[in-house]
C-alpha cells in the first residue's frame, strides 16, 4: 500500500494536467455544442421543409455517428479535404458536433414543453417572433432542459476519454504513457478512474438535485 501511495503521489501531477485538459476540451466543446443544438432544434421545428429536413440529415448523422469516429474523421479525414487540424481543436470540434446532434433533441423538447398560452401572451403584447422566443419561451426551456444538459454534459466529459485516439495528452493518455513506461497499467488506471469519478459524481449528484428542483409541482 505505501508503495501504491507514493507512485500515485509521483504520477499524480501528470494526470492533473491531463484532467485540466480533458476539462478545457469538455468546456469549449459544451460552448461551442449547446448553442449549436439550439440552432438545429430550431431548423428541425422550422416550417420551411427544406430547411428542416437538412437539419435532421445533420443531426441524424452527429447522432449516429459513434464520438469516436467523429474523431477519427475531424482529425484523419479532413487533411484529405486540405483542412488539417491540431488534436485539440479537432477533438473540441468533434465533440462540439456531437453535443450540438445530442442536446437538439433536448433543447426541442424544452422549447415544445413551452406551454401553447405563453406563446399566445407573446403575440398579444406585440413581441416579434424573435422577441418571443427570446424573452419567453427559451428562458422557460431551458429551465426544463437545465438538468439533461448537465446530465449529458457528464457524458461528454467522460468521451472526452476518447481523445487518446488522436494523441491528445489528456488523462486516459496520460495514465497510458505512464502505464506504458512503468508498466502498472492497472495501478495508473486505477487512479485515472478515481479522478474521473471525484469530478463525475457529485456531478451526477448535483444533477439530481436539480432536477428535483425544477421539476414541475404537482397539485
Amino acid at each position: 500500500m505505501t508503495e501504491l501511495l507514493a507512485n500515485w503521489a509521483e504520477w499524480f501531477p501528470d494526470l492533473w494536467h491531463g484532467l485540466l485538459l480533458s476539462l478545457q476540451v469538455t468546456a469549449l466543446a459544451l460552448l461551442i455544442g449547446i448553442p449549436l443544438g439550439l440552432l438545429f432544434a430550431l431548423g428541425v421545428s422550422s416550417r420551411t421543409l427544406p430547411l428542416r429536413w437538412l437539419t435532421v440529415v445533420v443531426v441524424e448523422l452527429g447522432r449516429g455517428a459513434p464520438a469516436l469516429i467523429l474523431l477519427q474523421y475531424f482529425y484523419f479525414g479532413l487533411p484529405s479535404a486540405h483542412i488539417t487540424l491540431t488534436a485539440y481543436s479537432a477533438a473540441a470540434l468533434a465533440l462540439a458536433y456531437c453535443t450540438g446532434a445530442y442536446t437538439s433533441e433536448i433543447l426541442r423538447g424544452g422549447l415544445d414543453a413551452v406551454a401553447q398560452g405563453q406563446r399566445e401572451a407573446a403575440e398579444v403584447i406585440g413581441l416579434s417572433p424573435l422577441d418571443a422566443l427570446r424573452f419567453v419561451i427559451l428562458p422557460q426551456a431551458l429551465r426544463i432542459a437545465i438538468p439533461a444538459l448537465l446530465g449529458f454534459s457528464i457524458m461528454i466529459f467522460q468521451a472526452s476519454s476518447l481523445c487518446f485516439t488522436i494523441a491528445l495528452p489528456e488523462l486516459v493518455s496520460r495514465a497510458s504513457m505512464i502505464g506504458s513506461s512503468t508498466f502498472q497499467y492497472m495501478p495508473v488506471l486505477v487512479l485515472a478512474g478515481l479522478l474521473y469519478a471525484a469530478l463525475c459524481i457529485p456531478a451526477a449528484l448535483l444533477v439530481g438535485h436539480l432536477e428535483r428542483r425544477l421539476a414541475p409541482e404537482r397539485a
